[in-house]
């Protein structure tokens, strides 16, 4: 460790850190929101599977919740000490933008989050619905500041530059930047997801070790009824992303692609390689021809740069970016194929009988997470080498600060995260294993009748017998 530099280390700690925080808001994000949806099916149907439903995963998403919050505050405390000079320069902006997300969205969240938990017994259903509703809107609105933040550093505007420093000029047009709402769609689709497939993997879990009841039944459809429709709706929404990233970042997406020259009459995609930055060439790559085009420009013969079009010092890391995004993707396809297995199943009656499908859904519960972080590390390290796209590079923005010294902390964020959010993993999957509580079914008018039909035949043995004794 002493022979990295202390670029590569914050680099390594922060990538850390922030591959640790964001699951726990993805989780918290896609769970507000269906338990918000369960609560509102409970006042509208009165079902008991619905309330005992939400209370379940209301125990999850709390935990998630309470890790995401003291994973995001390191972070915070991480451009202080290790990025203090682009605390310096761009402070400005995304110190504002944090603190808006601090003074709406945290409040809002910690105002209503003892309601939402606690206080069933203590306000009106409504009241309750509501508190729950202004909680999953307020975890939304996290999102929407911190996409805000990030996106302005890849896409940044709105801004004069003035001493070496960024000053805001307009702040619709730093907030609402060019990348910003493909990002937050993006982002949110993803949240959703999340939450969809850690649901139906829950309830695939329990139907394969014999639960059947109804509980089980209702979240397992759910999470998979989300998956129907969110899954093609996150494959469009990628697609917009990928023609605004290759008009504002040409060279990310020349890196995501492995493409190095300009390929003039249509470019092929390159559907396997290795990219190799020094020998500037994607080793054993295949590729389908004009198909490149297709995706990226929505042409036949549209072009796209190529990363030789870039200096040497301009060029994100290839090699990783290519395979990352390719994670990412062929994950996206895997849910859209489980989501349309599971409509067949639907419409054919055998969504919980098909125990290969179930299989299926369960190895599928972590995809989301691992999409997640595949996203996120071709989103970051793509538009290396630049922190602010453009404006600053990633060199100038790191603290001055040994390498011992960030090597130390890395060493014991690793140990104490390890510990800490580790123990929290391992008991939200404990609950995920211990499931919901069983509801009895609710007696229906024929067996009601059947009850009152054998009281009505143990009432006439009885007095048979009370008979035959007094004969005796």
């Amino acid at each position: 460790m002493l022979n990295i530099d202390v670029l590569s280390l914050a680099r390594v700690q922060f990538a850390f850190t922030v591959s640790f925080h964001i699951i726990f808001p993805a989780l918290s994000i896609g769970l507000a929101s269906f338990i918000a949806v369960l609560e509102g099916l409970w006042l509208k149907t009165g079902r008991q599977v619905y309330k005992e439903l939400c209370l379940y995963w209301s125990n999850i998403f709390a935990i998630a919740f309470g890790m995401g919050v003291v994973s995001g505050l390191v972070m915070a405390y991480e451009f202080g000490t290790n990025w203090s000079g682009f605390a310096l320069y761009a402070g400005s902006v995304t110190g504002p933008l944090l603190a808006y997300e601090v003074m709406t969205a945290f409040f809002l969240e910690a105002g209503f989050l003892g309601i939402m938990l606690f206080g069933w017994t203590r306000v009106g259903p409504r009241a309750h619905f509501a508190a729950t509703v202004l909680v999953a809107v307020g975890t939304i609105v996290s999102m929407f500041w911190i996409l805000a933040s990030n996106s302005w550093m890849q896409t940044p505007q709105g801004i004069a530059i003035v001493d070496h420093r960024v000053v805001p000029v307009d702040w619709w047009k730093i907030v609402f930047n060019p990348s910003f709402p493909y990002r937050l769609v993006h982002m949110a689709l993803a949240a959703f997801i999340v939450g969809a497939l850690v649901v139906a993997a829950t309830g695939a879990w329990h139907l394969l070790h014999g639960r059947r009841d109804a509980a089980v039944k209702t979240m397992f459809s759910m999470g998979l009824e989300l998956l129907v429709v969110l899954a093609p709706l996150q494959i469009l929404a990628g697609d917009a992303h990928g023609l605004n990233t290759r008009q504002y970042q040409p060279a990310k997406i020349a890196a995501i692609e492995g493409l190095w020259d300009t390929e003039h009459g249509g470019t092929a995609l390159n559907v396997f390689g290795l990219p190799d930055m020094k020998a500037e060439t994607t080793r054993y790559r295949i590729a389908i021809p004009h198909l490149g085009s297709l995706i990226l420009t929505h042409t036949w013969n549209g072009e796209i740069r190529g990363l030789r079009s870039f200096p040497p010092a301009d060029r994100p890391n290839s090699t990783l970016v290519f395979w990352t995004f390719r994670v990412m993707a062929g994950l996206g396809v895997l849910m859209a194929v489980m989501a349309l297995c599971a409509l067949v199943l639907r419409l054919r009656g055998r969504l919980f009988d098909a125990v290969r499908f179930h299989r299926f859904v369960l190895i599928m519960g972590p995809s989301g997470f691992v999409s997640l972080l595949a996203g996120w590390i071709t989103t970051e390290a793509g538009r290396q080498p630049w922190v602010v796209y453009g404006l600053m590079r990633t060199a100038d923005a790191v603290a001055l600060v040994t390498a011992q010294q960030v090597g130390a902390t890395l060493f014991a964020f690793v140990v104490v995260y390890t510990l800490v959010f580790g123990t929290g993993i391992y008991y939200m999957l404990r609950l995920m294993r211990t499931g919901p509580a069983v509801i009895a079914p609710t007696p229906g008018p024929s067996a009601r009748s059947e009850c009152v039909a054998r009281a009505r035949r143990s009432t006439e043995r009885g007095r048979t017998l009370r008979a035959s004794d007094s004969s005796l």
